[in-house]
């Protein structure tokens, strides 16, 4: 079907084609002057097409638009920071690894002569294991809700009991008297610490004890940098004391971080306050240059043992 508008001084020709199975709406010309409508009979599949296109499709561009705008993560709404983040800790991971292997490597004659000094000084193993709390990889319960209204034990929490965190044994160097926390149970190391051996004076104060925690860097439990892994029990005690705590937890435990070089041990509340605030500092600024900058600084430190007991 064709139709014609001719103006008055022949300035416009147009030719409309309209479609024979369904016709509605309304052509108008160019000139905006003349028009026609046309209207056919339409079934209920190009109606419903309609108000598909028209309505339906509309108002979930609409709703899409704002959930990806105010309630999709940060990292989906800037791909660009998403990929930086994955580039991160890619070249953190190769860093912890290849760290590692150096380290073993550089420090293994080491590892010899201070196994055979512990050895020497006083009866018991060479090294010491102990249980520490790593990353918490589990941020929400999603078993709690069904666990309590449902006796199946397939939903119920694997685990016996909540570290606030992953278990995993940290490797030392040991410093202290065999069981030495045997009376008195898990306690600060204090300055001239009677449980503190000979060699183990000198191994806390130039940090050689910590070097066997390169395994642990290897197995994955640890970085190079990061917060000081804690005992599940100073964990449980502190969380509840200091505000922000469980903040640490989200990332993986160092060797050696922003706390250490800044405070040294652990000897109070208000220390480990003050530790806490440098973790979530390093936490928030974290890049690979800052770890190469913490590496830096804890050689000045092994160097003049500041901080140690």
């Amino acid at each position: 079907m064709n139709t014609r508008n001719n103006s008055s001084d022949n300035t416009a020709n147009i030719s409309l084609a309209l479609s024979s199975k369904f016709i509605y709406g309304t052509a108008v010309g160019l000139n905006g002057d003349s028009y026609i409508n046309v209207k056919g009979k339409s079934s209920l599949k190009d109606t419903l097409r309609f108000i598909y296109g028209e309505y339906i499709s509309g108002i979930f561009f609409v709703l899409a638009i704002f959930c990806y705008t105010f309630c999709a993560p940060v990292t989906m709404t800037s791909p660009g920071r998403l990929v930086i983040n994955m580039i991160d800790k890619s070249l953190k991971k190769l860093f912890d690894v290849l760290g590692a292997i150096l380290g073993l490597i550089l420090t293994a004659p080491l590892f010899v002569v201070l196994a055979i000094l512990v050895k020497l000084d006083s009866s018991g193993p060479v090294f010491y294991v102990q249980d520490r709390v790593g990353v918490n990889r589990r941020r929400r319960d999603r078993r709690s809700f069904k666990a309590d209204i449902d006796d199946d034990n397939r939903f119920r929490d694997r685990r016996r009991e909540d570290y606030l965190g992953c278990p995993f044994k940290v490797i030392k160097f040991r410093t202290m008297a065999q069981n030495a926390e045997a009376k008195s149970g898990p306690i600060w190391a204090t300055r001239n610490d009677a449980r503190i051996t000979r060699i183990g004076k000198f191994l806390r104060k130039a940090r050689l004890d910590e070097l066997p925690q390169l395994l642990n860097v290897l197995g994955g439990e640890m970085s190079l940098v990061g917060p000081r892994p804690e005992r599940p029990y100073f964990v449980k005690d502190l969380s509840g004391k200091i505000a922000d705590y469980k903040i640490r937890l989200r990332v993986r435990p160092g060797i050696t971080g922003l706390a250490q070089v800044n405070t040294g041990y652990d000897s109070s509340l208000d220390s480990v306050n003050e530790k806490v605030k440098n973790d979530i500092e390093y936490i928030r600024t974290w890049s690979i240059w800052s770890d190469v900058k913490i590496l830096m600084r804890t050689v000045a430190v092994v160097i003049t043992g500041k901080g140690a007991c």
